[in-house]
C-alpha cells in the first residue's frame, strides 16, 4: 500500500485521494486512509473544489469503488458492502448496498454527480422501498449522495423524513496539490423517534396498577412484581411506573425503563432495552424461553413470560435484566 507523502512512513494520512492522471481515461487510481501525522503537520497546502459532473476521468462509478471498498468514509458507522449495482425488478439498478456490522441494518446508497434533482430521490425512495419488502426481517435507511444538495430539494427532502428513514450527504471533491480528496458530509440526518418513555403521551398517560389489573389480571400483573424483585437484588431503588402503554420503570423517581412489563389475561409480555445484534439475539434464544419479534421501535427483545417461566428461568432473567440495566448507564 502506497503510504502518503504526509505521513512519516509508519503511518498515513486523514486523506481518501487519488493521484490525479497523466493521460487516458479510467486509469487506475491511489487511494490511502488514515491519520494526519508527521513533520509536515504544520504544513498548509490550498484546495481546489473539483466538479466530478464535469471531469472526464472521475466517475460516478469511481466514487462507488471508493465507497465499496471503504464504506466508513461516509461517516454512518461501521458498515460492510453487501452488494453493487444491484438490479431492482422493473426500476433499474441500486448503486450499493451496505449493512451495519452490529446491527444488520441495511442502507440503500444512490450516488448522483452534480446537483440532486426529483429523479435522483424518488430513485432512492423507490429502491428503499423495494428492498425492504423483499427482505422485511432488516431494518433499512435510504442514502442519497450528491454533489450539491440545494436547499430546494433539501425542503423536499425533509418532507419525506419522518415517513421514510433517510439520510441526505453531500460530496466534495477537493484537488489538494497532486491529490484528489473526497468530504462526505451529513446535511440531514434521519429522523429519531424517541423511545417509548421519552413519549410526550406516555408521560401525560398516567394509570395505576388497579387499570392493569382491570386490564390484564392480578396474577399477571404479579409478575411484574416478581421481576422487579429480580431488579432489585442489583438496584435497590428501583419501583414500577404505571401508564396506559406499559409497566415501566423508575429510579431516585425518575424514569429509568431498560426494561417494561406488559401484563395480558395469560402472560407478560416482558421488554428488554438492548440494541438488536447477533450476540444478545443468540443469549436470548439459548434460554429457551418463549420470544417475539425484536421491537425496533422501542429498541426492545421481547419475552412472552408465565408464573413457570419466572421459577424455571430466574437466573436467566436476572442476567438479562441486569444486563439491559448495565447497557442503560452506560
Amino acid at each position: 500500500m502506497r503510504v502518503c507523502p504526509a505521513g512519516n512512513g509508519k503511518g498515513a494520512c486523514a486523506c481518501v485521494y487519488a493521484r490525479f492522471p497523466t493521460s487516458g481515461f479510467g486509469r487506475r487510481s491511489e487511494r490511502h486512509i488514515g491519520r494526519l501525522r508527521g513533520r509536515r503537520m504544520n504544513s498548509y497546502v490550498r484546495s481546489e473544489r473539483v466538479l466530478l459532473r464535469s471531469h472526464p476521468q472521475f466517475t460516478e462509478s469511481w466514487v462507488q469503488q471508493l465507497v465499496a471498498e471503504d464504506p466508513s468514509i461516509l461517516g454512518l458507522g461501521e458498515l460492510v458492502l453487501r452488494d453493487r449495482e444491484r438490479i431492482q425488478p422493473r426500476a433499474g439498478r441500486l448503486d450499493l448496498l451496505l449493512q451495519d456490522v452490529e446491527t444488520k441494518r441495511r442502507f440503500e446508497v444512490e450516488i448522483q454527480l452534480g446537483s440532486t434533482d426529483e429523479a435522483h430521490i424518488i430513485r432512492t425512495i423507490e429502491y428503499w422501498d423495494i428492498e425492504r419488502k423483499r427482505y422485511p426481517q432488516y431494518d433499512h435507511c435510504a442514502v442519497i449522495i450528491a454533489e450539491d444538495i440545494t436547499s430546494r430539494f433539501l425542503n423536499v427532502i425533509s418532507l419525506f423524513n419522518g415517513a421514510v428513514p433517510l439520510i441526505a450527504i453531500q460530496m466534495q471533491a477537493l484537488r489538494v496539490g497532486e491529490h484528489l480528496t473526497l468530504n462526505f458530509t451529513t446535511v440531514l440526518d434521519e429522523l429519531t423517534r424517541g423511545l417509548i418513555d421519552e413519549d410526550e403521551d406516555a408521560q401525560s398517560a398516567p394509570a395505576d396498577r388497579a387499570y392493569w389489573e382491570n386490564k390484564a389480571t392480578k396474577e399477571t400483573v404479579g409478575l411484574a412484581d416478581d421481576l422487579l424483585a429480580f431488579a432489585k437484588s442489583f438496584d435497590p431503588e428501583l419501583q414500577l411506573k404505571y401508564t396506559r402503554f406499559y409497566i415501566g420503570m423508575s429510579r431516585l423517581r425518575q424514569v429509568y425503563n431498560f426494561a417494561t412489563f406488559r401484563p395480558r389475561k395469560n402472560h407478560l409480555l416482558l421488554g428488554l432495552r438492548l440494541p438488536e445484534g447477533d450476540e444478545y439475539t443468540r443469549r436470548i434464544e439459548a434460554t429457551g424461553m418463549e420470544t417475539q419479534p425484536y421491537e425496533r421501535r422501542e429498541g426492545a427483545y421481547r419475552l412472552r413470560l408465565n408464573k413457570r417461566d419466572l421459577t424455571a428461568h430466574k437466573a436467566e432473567l436476572l442476567a438479562l435484566l441486569e444486563l439491559a440495566h448495565q447497557h442503560k448507564g452506560s
